[in-house]
């Protein structure tokens, strides 16, 4: 008689698994005789949302089938306990001192030159700095810290994974670039792309930094949002250049950031690519991108002017061979320090 209770039992299908409960291993044990037949389901989660349904179908079937034990057929039910809930991940950002986006309303305008060098300025200056490069689509800082080919080691602390970031010229890095090949385009659709920050975000095993400085992604979107909304940020730096129609960019910038339901201090901006002056010809300035826009705006919209950075062709080759102009030149250095000791000022 059991095994025709259990034959029966075989014809009831779990809809979210597919398979039949005796085969899903559902039916913990069946007691059976002429006049009672008591059957006992196990469920593997907790308030599974088909449990019910599946009893009573259980009880249909067997009435049907035994007619004589119609008045005396028990069908319980047994659920798995509750998980215990999981602790909150705690982000790695809460050892960090300072959180500094470093924004900028359009690509191209240096925004991630302007970061590099002034991660090495406030080293210069004593402080422990970290990089996190959040432009996900364009990652460049590992080329501009000359460390390409590093490859992130995982390691665990408390029962959590965290994930350790490259160290170069006493800054560490971490970028989506150390886990793609060079050549790959990031044709990544934006719930990917915001789930990979949120991991650099709070994954990565920052030391005991001064600052963390965040490389953002051109213009206002998804990315931005995300970081917005996950850590908090102290300030942020607006990088443009001197033309207008960047200057307009960077209104949209500013604006994000000062948005009442973002509330972050917009530390001031940055004017890049301001002149150009030939070596063979210290005294000359040729303003090829036109002249002040960048701090006529800032002057405008009550926000900090930080400083002027020229055009120097030690800072495009800094870029290009893995050590930013700072470190060498102290030329360039001057230009950020100036703008550093201004947004500490403010911080």
């Amino acid at each position: 008689m059991e095994q025709k209770v259990n034959d029966i039992l075989a014809g009831i299908i779990h809809p979210e698994t597919e398979r039949n409960i005796i085969e899903s291993g559902m039916v913990e044990s069946v007691t059976a005789r002429e006049d009672k037949i008591v059957v006992v389901l196990r469920f593997q989660k907790a308030r599974d949302p088909f449990a019910n349904r599946i009893k009573s179908l259980a009880e249909k079937l067997l009435a049907e089938a035994f007619p004589a034990a119609a008045d005396n057929i028990l069908v319980a039910i047994k659920e798995a306990a509750p998980k215990a809930p999981q602790p909150k991940r705690e982000s790695t950002t809460v050892k960090v001192g300072k959180i500094i986006a470093i924004a900028s309303g359009k690509g191209g305008v240096g925004k991630s030159t302007v970061t590099a060098n002034l991660a090495l300025t406030l080293r210069n200056m004593g402080y422990r700095v970290g990089l996190l490069d959040a432009d996900i689509y364009g990652p460049s800082q590992p080329k501009m810290f000359g460390c390409e080919g590093y490859l992130p080691d995982a390691v665990q602390e408390d029962g959590q994974d965290y994930i350790v970031p490259a160290q170069s010229q006493d800054i560490e890095l971490m970028s989506i670039g150390f886990f793609i090949q060079p050549n790959d385009a990031l044709m990544w659709r934006g719930a990917m792309a915001t789930s990979a920050l949120k991991q650099l975000l709070h994954q990565t095993l920052w030391g005991g930094l001064d600052f963390l400085l965040i490389d953002m992604p051109p213009g206002t979107g998804d990315i931005h949002l995300t970081i917005l909304s996950e850590i908090k940020l102290d300030g942020a730096v607006i990088v443009s250049t001197p033309q207008q129609v960047a200057v307009a960019d960077v209104v949209r910038g500013v604006e994000m950031f000062r948005h009442e339901q973002v509330g972050v201090p917009v530390l001031g901006v940055v004017e890049n690519m301001a002149w150009f002056t030939p070596k063979e010809l210290p005294n000359n300035r040729y303003y090829i991108f036109g002249k002040g826009g960048a701090k006529d705006y800032a002057e405008q919209a009550g926000v900090d002017f930080l400083g002027e950075i020229p055009l120097i062709q030690s800072i495009m080759e800094g870029g290009e061979t893995g050590t930013p102009s700072v470190e060498n030149d102290k030329e360039v250095e001057k230009y950020y320090l100036e703008i550093a000791e201004k947004m500490i000022c403010k911080l």
